[in-house]
């Protein structure tokens, strides 16, 4: 059955994840009509396979080593092991509350959603099953799976991806991660807090390697206390299945042996099968090209979030989303701002930045002027027990272009961090700002004073 007597709709959006329902809200609020085409679950990877559910494991670790480190602020305390059945539990449950919240709102706004599988059929039109659902504009936005490496097959038992991490019913007793991007080093950190011995393997030559390579040797740092094994500049060569687990080979010869290994080695778009080379959109390696305006060679079809080539997070998305919404509306949006787009790696430390990296921003601008502030002289971080960093990147008598942070909790400054760079402030703008005693966002205010020359609570 078409659609044809209804008339086409404003925006038919493909995928009903980050990006996707953003811009299925915003068009909804600017009157535009909309039908929302999902196979799955609306809220995608990030609200039932990414960030909500890792996030909340990352809590539950985090419960767990303050359990176990409690002596050190006078609390006796005893662990006494973990549930993983109730971890699950308590994980599943905030993902059905936010899940059901974006049901009804997008229920609310009269979106229509279709559930089933979508392919492209025409530069203006989806189907689904016999229905053809056309719209003045296509907005692709199917997301990303978990990718592997040649000849490296998952097995989903003991060779996994972070969809099965995220079900597993007991803690590993040992782990190797393949991969030390956000997701790699995310669940290094959690089994490591449950208990469980962890080797990373990582082809680069730092942990974290899309951050400053001053936050990376932090991190490394930190996860050396914290017993985190670390093969870094290390390529994989194979892993054989055992009785009792894996064997992890490297081309220099070491091997692995463990329980079990995560393939954290990024994640592929979902763009195979869907009609997109069909009907002449330009694609590489499976990413849909688009201009900055997000808009492909089809000029009825734009493309965002993980399947376009870029950053991969949940919050661009959202921006993306909103924008395509508003560009479609008529509202000429300013397009996303791919540099001064904030990070978070929500280990144990945290590591968070926002803008270029000292690599980055020496090869645009030559000549930089760099400041860390280490999280010693800092109150509360001394009050928390976290060991870290502020490492600022500014322009000689310019703005600063780029803030890169270590520590626990420094994800809930970044925020700031993103309006010092978005808005190009000067490091004596930012210094004569005050900042609440004792809280973790004086190390911001540290940093930017020193940069100013006119460091506080700074040795030297």
């Amino acid at each position: 059955m078409a659609d044809s007597a209804a008339g086409p709709v404003d925006l038919v959006i493909l995928g009903g994840g980050s990006g996707g329902y953003a811009a299925a809200l915003r068009a909804a609020e600017l009157d535009l009509s909309v039908v929302l085409i999902e196979k799955d679950k609306l809220g995608g990877t990030c609200l039932h396979r990414g960030c909500i559910p890792t996030k909340a494991l990352l809590h539950s670790a985090e419960i767990v080593d303050n359990i176990k480190e409690s002596e050190s602020f006078g609390i006796r305390s005893t662990f006494d092991g973990i549930d993983m059945t109730k971890v699950n539990s308590y994980k599943d449950s905030v993902i059905a509350g936010l899940f059901k919240g974006l049901t009804s709102l997008i229920k609310s706004r009269g979106i229509e959603v279709v559930e089933g599988f979508g392919r492209l059929a025409s530069p203006t039109s989806v189907a689904v099953g016999d229905r053809i659902i056309s719209g003045r504009h296509v907005l692709l936005a199917t997301g990303s799976y978990s990718k592997s490496l040649p000849g490296l097959d998952i097995d989903h038992n003991k060779v996994i991806t972070s969809d099965d991490a995220l079900t597993l019913d007991h803690v590993p007793a040992s782990a190797v991660v393949l991969g030390a991007g956000a997701i790699g080093c995310e669940f290094a950190s959690v089994w490591r807090s449950y208990g469980a011995e962890v080797t990373i393997v990582e082809a680069l030559p730092h942990l974290v390697p899309l951050e400053d390579e001053s936050s990376s040797k932090l991190l490394e740092r930190a996860f050396r206390k914290r017993g985190i094994a670390q093969h870094l500049g290390a390529r994989f060569a194979g892993v054989k299945t055992t009785d009792d687990g894996v064997t992890v080979s490297l081309e220099s010869g070491t091997t692995i042996e463990a329980e079990l290994l995560l393939v954290a080695v990024g994640r592929g778009p979902v763009s195979a099968g869907l009609g997109y080379e069909e009907i002449g959109i330009a694609t590489d390696r499976g990413y849909v090209l688009v201009d900055r305006f997000l808009r492909t060679n089809v000029p009825t079809v734009s493309a965002l979030g993980d399947l376009r080539p870029g950053l991969q997070l949940a919050h661009v998305g959202f921006a993306e989303g909103i924008f395509v919404a508003e560009q479609l509306a008529g509202l000429n949006p300013v397009p996303v701002d791919y540099d001064n787009v904030p990070r978070v790696t929500y280990s144990h430390p945290e590591v968070a930045s926002v803008g270029l990296t000292t690599a980055a921003a020496r090869e645009r601008f030559g000549d930089i002027r760099t400041v860390t502030y280490n999280l010693a002289g800092n109150g509360k971080s001394q009050i928390l027990k976290t060991a870290g960093a502020v490492t600022l990147i500014a322009v000689p008598d310019g703005p600063v272009v780029g803030v890169h942070m270590v520590g626990d909790r420094v994800g809930e400054l970044i925020t700031e961090a993103q309006l010092i760079t978005n808005w190009e402030a000067f490091p004596a703008e930012v210094a004569q700002l005050i900042h609440p005693h004792p809280t973790l966002s004086e190390a911001l205010g540290e940093a930017h004073l020193a940069l100013a020359g006119k460091p506080l609570h700074v040795h030297g």
